[in-house]
């Protein structure tokens, strides 16, 4: 089953009997390539008399030993809880097992890098699964300090929370001993091991103290690990945090490593963080990716004050840790680094990904409701990263920025090394800035869905404005109306750009709150509410205002501007205001003159969409072909070696659908045709392989040739995306049973061949995948740990058919399994939503 459950009940009946001193970790690292030697000292105190139990998931629990006396292990051990009964006041227990390698990115994992042979090892353990390879209470509230000896090749880097000692040589084996953390979290305990290239620094933090830092990855990617310029975001990221939060680093060093196979795009382990492999650049990227390389390297960072050094009691609060880090870091980037736009990309990304994640009928509170570790995993979701994050900056126009730091800062210095709840931030806010946040707190933090608002107003003869106000509507199932700080921006048309003449914040309320301010003023030819994008909400122009932004978008001078009218467009096409074939033409008609990396990056994305799902079935095809012929010509003309010109490529190597594109793309790859400034190297090259793959021009010879040439992980993994591309049923359903029926693929290939999968000019190739999907749903969910089975659910829906047909199997699906897991069932939930509002997008396209 997904996951072995804990219930807060039981985390909370644990919490009052035990409290934990100290953990003594061995872990030896040359026994096998299955499992590896885990011996876990733990001492506590407990409640004498009281029974409890101890999380520890292995394959064999070879003893335990509690106050000296051996237990029966197999009497006591069900393969997830070692029973503890009768303790003592003060205890002392031994675990000595077998604990497993995984290669699911849920405790160890291993992988062996097809370039060199080489063993990369790497822990990932939010939220339960550093049991996978000790003895854990795991649970936040539960902390301790941990000291981890390690036994692994002489040769191999070892990197744990903190500084790696110099190890104990015996032949080809050494043995490390780290000295004891501070009081942490189980949960944010690493280790990291293997022959990595490391690059070594060091800073001088707020306190005068020298903090080593070391950057690693990979050997045969170290050729392209950029070491440098990342030391120097985390520089800036330094000083800037530990300026805005009055508290120097709480930790000895800061290690960061970029490791393979990783589920997620980083870690925040204490001082020992662990990203992504895709942020280490072996080909040309796009700067919206070098952006949120930089976002994600000060998220993790602003996570070692807020998560590691206070930590939330429980994991309802888990929305606050990612939350603070997600806004933290979106303010670091735009006030500390080159990428002063940051707010811009917030708008595009994070609060589209919030928006959509509102509107699914599995929408929560951001403040959830959290019984049990299965609970946990699935609200990793857009409410708490994104929704979260959003509704923290609306917070922080509503208290002022420099309050806000200052009851952070306070939050710090009393809960240091201590776990707390929302109600201890609230609190030193409150203090901080003199206003009461309880009733603020009910309404955005303990309701669901998100508010429209959209102006009202009268203008007489004279282009005068006689009447202003914000009307403010909510859904029928989630009906808060909510307070708002927001900006109105007036823009008119000057020296050929509509640019901002006039600007107004102010507090909304209510079902309509009037604005007096803005009556006697000339109507301007572009009224924008929620200018600056303080509040969270979706926004509607007025008439007059949306037909300015549709015929001169690309005219808005302001790039948050800008990206505030393509979200409203994207917003009104999903809710089927507008017809799909119009967002088409909109981005179509504006994306050449963008400059903003992020809004590129979605408005390409979003437009492949609208294509291929929103767009009415009967122009689909002709609408597919050209979008080709546009991307194609926007490529052409772009500015040789632009990042649009790259993205422009790229999209068009996406959705090519004739045979003229497909020979446009075989001259791209083989080199007959050039465009000035673009380097087709070997990410490129796949990408241009798989527009050929997916056009019937190439196949699994030429698959087979271009891995030959790229026998890399990263090349395997296209690959794996390429040969879930061929466009027939037979390679859609191979596809489909290699990561479906077996269960070896490792997570990152099971992302990929979704990706191919779903990468379809014609969906009806995917019409027998929709009664072999749904027959799949339940053993998957049973076979696999809940990582992989929500990576193959979801992967593996056929979304892109978008038909009835597959939404009534959705519905049969669900009425038949009512009982069936919730999280299982969310899943299935939230497919059905996208199909039913993709149909409804068709509709109105009719």
């Amino acid at each position: 089953m997904p996951g072995e459950n804990l219930t807060r009940a039981e985390a909370e009946e644990r919490a009052a009997l035990v409290q934990v001193e100290s953990y003594d970790i061995a872990l030896d690292l040359t026994t096998g390539d299955e499992v590896f030697r885990s011996t876990t000292t733990v001492r506590f105190t407990a409640q004498e008399g009281a029974s409890t139990f101890i999380d520890h998931i292995s394959r064999t629990v070879h003893s335990v030993t509690l106050n000296g006396t051996e237990l029966d292990a197999s009497a006591i051990n069900d393969g997830v809880r070692i029973q503890l009964d009768s303790l003592a006041s003060e205890n002392e227990l031994t675990v000595v097992s077998d604990a497993m390698y995984v290669n699911t990115g849920e405790g160890l994992h291993r992988f062996v890098d097809p370039v060199d042979g080489e063993v990369y090892l790497y822990s990932q353990f939010e939220v339960p699964d550093s049991r996978r390879v000790f003895a854990a209470f795991e649970q936040p509230d539960l902390k301790a300090t941990f000291a981890f000896t390690v036994t692994a090749p002489a040769t191999w880097q070892v990197v744990s929370n903190q500084p790696t000692p110099e190890p104990v040589i015996d032949g080809e084996t050494g043995t490390w001993a780290f000295e004891p953390t501070p009081r942490i979290s189980s949960y944010i305990t690493a280790l990291v091991a293997g022959p990595y290239s490391v690059v070594r620094s060091e800073l001088t933090s707020s306190d005068g103290r020298t903090i080593p830092l070391g950057m690693f990855c990979r050997a045969s990617l170290a050729e392209h690990l950029d070491a440098d310029y990342l030391f120097d975001i985390t520089r800036k990221g330094f000083a800037f945090f530990e300026q805005q939060f009055g508290v120097a680093y709480p930790f000895d060093k800061y290690d960061q490593l970029f490791v393979p196979e990783f589920n997620a795009g980083a870690m925040e382990n204490a001082g020992c963080v662990t990203f992504t492999e895709a942020y280490v650049f072996r080909a040309q990227v796009t700067d919206a990716m070098r952006e949120r390389r930089v976002v994600t390297v000060l998220h993790e960072l602003a996570h070692m004050w807020f998560g590691d050094l206070v930590t939330m009691k429980w994991w309802n609060d888990l929305w606050l840790n990612e939350s603070f880090a997600e806004w933290a870091s979106t303010l670091a980037t735009a006030e500390a680094t080159e990428w002063t736009g940051a707010w811009t990309t917030f708008q595009a990304m994070e609060k589209t990904w919030a928006y959509r994640q509102d509107q699914l009928p599995s929408t929560h509170p951001i403040v959830a409701e959290i019984r049990d570790l299965d609970d946990v995993q699935v609200n990793f979701d857009g409410i708490t990263y994104a929704k979260g994050g959003s509704v923290l900056k609306q917070l922080v126009a509503w208290v002022g920025l420099e309050s806000f730091m200052k009851g952070v800062g306070a939050y710090f210095g009393k809960h240091a090394w201590g776990n707390t709840e929302l109600s201890d931030l609230l609190a030193e806010l409150e203090t901080a800035s003199g206003r009461e946040l309880g009733d603020w707190s009910k309404l955005w933090l303990e309701t669901a869905g998100v508010n429209t608002l959209r102006p009202e107003l009268e203008v007489n003869d004279d282009g005068i404005i006689t009447a202003f106000s914000i009307a403010q509507t909510a859904p029928a199932d989630h009906p808060t109306l909510r307070p708002h700080r927001l900006a109105i921006g007036f823009y008119d048309v000057k020296h050929g750009r509509l640019r901002r003449k006039e600007r107004l914040e102010l507090d909304v309320d209510g079902p309509v709150t009037a604005v007096p301010q803005l009556v006697g003023h000339l109507r301007p030819a572009l009224i924008l509410i929620n200018d600056d994008d303080l509040a969270y909400a979706k926004i509607r122009l007025d008439e007059a205002s949306m037909q300015t932004a549709l015929s001169s978008l690309s005219e808005i001078e302001d790039p948050l501007a800008r990206a505030l009218v393509w979200g409203a467009a994207w917003d009104a096409t999903r809710d089927g205001e507008t017809p799909a074939s119009d967002y088409v033409d909109l981005v179509l008609d504006n994306i050449g003159a963008e400059t903003e990396s992020t809004t590129i990056r979605l408005a390409l994305a979003q437009l492949t969409q609208a294509a291929r799902t929103y767009v009415h079935p009967s122009r689909r095809a002709e609408t597919i072909e050209r979008v080709g012929d546009r991307l194609w010509k926007l490529a052409s003309k772009a500015a040789a070696g632009s990042d649009a010109q790259f993205q422009f490529v790229g999209a068009f190597a996406g959705i090519a659908s004739t045979p003229a594109h497909a020979e446009t793309l075989q001259s791209l790859l083989d080199g007959t045709r050039t465009l000035d400034g673009l380097t087709v190297d070997s990410d490129l090259r796949w990408q241009l392989l798989d527009g050929l793959v997916l056009n019937g021009a190439a196949g699994e010879a030429e698959i087979a040739a271009e891995l030959a040439s790229d026998d890399t992980a990263t090349g395997r993994q296209f690959a794996a995306r390429a040969r879930a591309t061929i466009p027939t049923k037979e390679a859609k359903e191979a596809a489909f049973a290699s990561v479906a029926d077996e269960a070896g693929a490792s997570n990152l290939i099971v992302r990929y061949t979704g990706l191919g999968l779903q990468h379809v000019t014609d969906a009806s190739v995917l019409t027998d995948l929709v009664a072999r999907y749904h027959d799949a749903i339940q053993s998957i969910w049973d076979s696999r740990t809940y990582q992989m089975a929500e990576g193959l659910l979801v992967g593996l829906y056929p979304a892109v058919l978008a038909s009835e047909e597959l939404a009534q199997a959705s519905r049969a699906w669900l009425a038949a399994n009512e009982s069936a897991v919730p999280a299982l069932r969310r899943i299935i939930i939230e497919h059905l939503a996208g199909v039913e509002r993709a149909l409804r997008a068709q509709q109105r396209d009719a």
